[in-house]
């Protein structure tokens, strides 16, 4: 048979890339994996409690409205205009299978062929793959060197194929906290050019502070531009049930469910019960979950303040680190496979997020307690003390 040239041409997933250098360690070693960013601990018991008797019911299995559970868009809607201090509507939540599957099925309603998508450096790397298996040419922002984009930097690289301006906040890989300010500014740059503001809110629960992440829901006119996408896996524990949710106009919306019904015809059953369970009845132990990353994020900032091995840390927050190692005469594809084999360590090379290799990595600190990030630090001053 023959495949499509779209497809053969784009590089595999750097997380399997990565997963393989596994199955090239020799030694014993206990090993540190700080590559994906896999929740450890399971589910809030409620959500447990609640999704057991989902599978009981005789019609627990059956699908749902397109849309989603009219239950879990209502209160997600709800948490939304409350966390934001605006007016999000359940109509203008649409439940899908994951975050990822929410940026593909929004972009292919936004963009065709040969139109471009603006993409924050350092780019999540699905975000970047799928445009261009959808045959739409990512244009990359860089936000260096404090990882915050300006709005100026991002007009200008807006042209007459743009068909939108992508921003995740907190970062995937960065950890970075893009400014509410900063984030309404570049949603008047898109406004004004007409075209839409796509906001990753994945890690929005781990920002640190109760604040709106951004004022846009406040605005009755956000609809003509922003779509806001997030994930309950990281939030609730729950990665293997493939929930997210878009938000946005009602006429997007539309759009999207076309897409979702040929590829999935509705998100998981199972998983949007379990997102409902942990909104309306996990509060207290989502509180918890938040307190102990951010406990992490502060370890992860301390051990690395001194530079262990050389190695700077240039961001954290969410649920990862952003380091640049000292090794500049070696590609960082070299570094993270010497960390694994010689030093037990498994992260991402930062080439996965961005175009040409800076010399970076990302350090999923979420997967890690605070004795497992102490002893990060020391085989990182280790791999800079042994011979090459």
């Amino acid at each position: 048979m023959r495949l499509s040239q779209r497809t053969l041409s784009q590089i595999d997933s750097p997380i399997s890339d990565t997963y393989a250098l596994l199955d090239e360690r020799t030694g014993g070693g206990e090993l540190l994996d700080l590559a994906q960013a896999a929740p450890r601990c399971p589910p809030a018991p409620e959500v447990v409690k609640h999704i057991t008797a989902v599978a009981r019911d005789p019609h627990g299995a059956d699908y749902v409205e397109l849309g989603g559970l009219p239950h879990l868009r209502e209160a997600f809607a709800a948490e939304l205009s409350r966390d934001y201090r605006g007016i999000v509507r359940p109509e203008q939540v649409l439940v899908t299978a994951g975050c990822n599957q929410a940026f593909c099925l929004v972009t292919s309603a936004l963009a065709a062929p040969g139109d471009e998508v603006v993409l924050t450096v350092p780019y999540y790397f699905n975000h970047n793959m799928w445009l261009r298996l959808d045959g739409v040419t990512p244009v990359y922002l860089d936000p260096y060197p404090d990882l915050v984009p300006t709005a100026a930097a991002a007009e200008a690289l807006i042209t007459p194929r743009t068909r939108a301006i992508v921003l995740v906040s907190p970062g995937n890989p960065s950890g970075v906290v893009v400014p509410p300010e900063r984030i309404a500014e570049l949603a008047a740059v898109a406004h004004r050019h007409g075209i839409a503001l796509v906001l990753d809110e994945t890690y929005r629960s781990f920002r640190g502070t109760d604040e709106p992440a951004h004022p846009l829901f406040a605005d009755p006119g956000w609809p003509e531009t922003v779509v806001s996408l997030h994930s309950f896996a990281k939030d609730l524990a729950i990665p293997g049930y493939r929930v997210g949710a878009v938000v946005a106009s009602t006429r997007l919306n539309r759009e999207i469910m076309k897409l979702l019904d040929c590829v999935a015809i509705c998100a998981p059953r199972i998983g949007q019960e379990a997102a409902w369970a942990g909104l309306i009845r996990a509060g207290a132990w989502r509180a918890q979950r938040v307190r102990h990353l951010l406990a992490k994020r502060d370890h992860f900032r301390s051990v690395l303040a001194d530079r262990p091995g050389g190695f700077e840390l240039l961001a954290a927050g969410g649920f990862f680190g952003w380091l640049r190692h000292p090794f500049r005469d070696r590609p960082t594809a070299e570094v993270v496979r010497d960390l694994v084999l010689r030093h037990d360590t498994l992260v991402i090379p930062g080439t996965a997020f961005e175009p040409g290799d800076r010399h970076t990595l990302r350090v999923s600190f979420g997967n890690a307690d605070q004795d497992e990030i102490s002893r990060f630090a020391d085989r990182l001053a280790a791999m800079a003390l042994a011979p090459s």
